[in-house]
């Protein structure tokens, strides 16, 4: 069987950005300290009012098949990871289809909250290995901004917008997808949830909106963020011990983008120099599915990431979703 190859990498950031200080200007009881101090988080980026997840989702998808050498005719199955589509029905992904026109590629969307892009790689694995398709486009993304409380400080400061995307193929040219890991644990999924929106809350109402049900809410965030350590931690070994290796082999660590503070423990732990993570969480704060996406395509176009570089992609999410990829670049 041919290896499963990442051909091609892209990502979007919307222009306008929200800094930390824009913050105080808002009438928000923080400063750029307290938010750096406890996230690493000094700016963000806003989508524009008439952009969606797949106008975003679009612009990084076209500089991952412009890198792989394809035209979206070449395309036979898209897959969004995103937990903001355009709309509920139809999925993001049918709209990235229809901009994208690519009537041949079969879409679909997959909610992961923040792992979503790593189980979008893992759906897009199994479908090249049984060689039902050949030409996957995975793209991670996500207007973040949209479902925050603009009051609570301990959570509005934390999200940005973005995408990013990957090609995947069969074939000897371009990045080996070595393996991909997911997990869930749903009995916990309450740590972190946007409880409105879904059929628990029909119909939408004036008071399920003035109640607050319909932004994202973070519950118990100091266990959340022993919980995220561990996962994160525990997928990184899962990764290199399932290809034979020891963490310590790996050369970058490309984590979704949560937290300054995590990814000094999970160093610490791991025995690893924090200088061997790719972050951008200091620029672009956390984009759900689209962090690791869009640090990945950073780390490669801006040279960090070499050829025959071991690259481990980390993630934790709402859910409660983890899980990991490790490619050979």
């Amino acid at each position: 069987m041919s290896d499963i190859r990442i051909l091609g990498t892209g990502s979007y950031l919307p222009e306008k950005i929200l800094t930390n200080a824009d913050f105080q200007e808002m009438g928000l009881e923080t400063s750029d300290e307290w938010i750096v101090d406890r996230t690493g988080i000094r700016e963000r980026r806003i989508a524009e009012p008439e952009c969606a997840a797949s106008d975003l989702a679009l612009t990084a998808s076209l500089q991952a098949l412009d890198m792989a050498g394809l035209s979206v005719n070449d395309l036979d199955m898209i897959i969004m990871a995103t937990i903001t589509p355009d709309t509920c029905c139809p999925s993001g992904a049918n709209w990235l289809q229809a901009k994208l026109d690519a009537p041949q590629a079969v879409s679909f969307d997959v909610t992961a909250a923040c792992s979503g892009f790593i189980f979008g790689l893992h759906v897009a694995e199994q479908f090249l290995k049984n060689k039902t398709r050949a030409r996957i486009l995975v793209a991670g993304s996500e207007i973040m901004t949209r479902t925050v409380n603009w009051q609570d400080r301990s959570s509005c400061i934390l999200w940005g917008d973005g995408a990013g995307a990957a090609v995947l193929g069969l074939g000897e040219a371009g990045a080996s997808l070595l393996s991909t890991h997911i997990h869930t644990d749903g009995a916990n999924g309450r740590n972190l949830l946007m409880p409105g929106g879904g059929s628990r809350t029909t119909p939408i109402c004036h008071e399920s909106v003035d109640a607050g049900l319909h932004y994202l809410q973070m519950i118990e965030a100091n266990m959340s963020f022993k919980v995220a350590v561990r996962y994160f931690i525990e997928s990184a070994r899962e990764a290199a011990a399932h290809n034979g290796l020891d963490v310590r082999d790996i050369d970058w660590f490309i984590p979704h983008q949560a937290n300054l503070r995590m990814f000094q423990s999970m160093a610490k732990r791991l025995q690893v120099p924090l200088e061997k993570f790719y972050l951008t969480l200091q620029k672009y704060g956390n984009i759900s599915s689209a962090s690791c996406a869009i640090a990945l395509d950073e780390a490669v176009r801006d040279g960090s990431v070499k050829p025959g570089d071991l690259i481990c992609l980390p993630v934790f999410g709402g859910g409660l979703t983890w899980g990991s990829a490790l490619i050979r670049w």
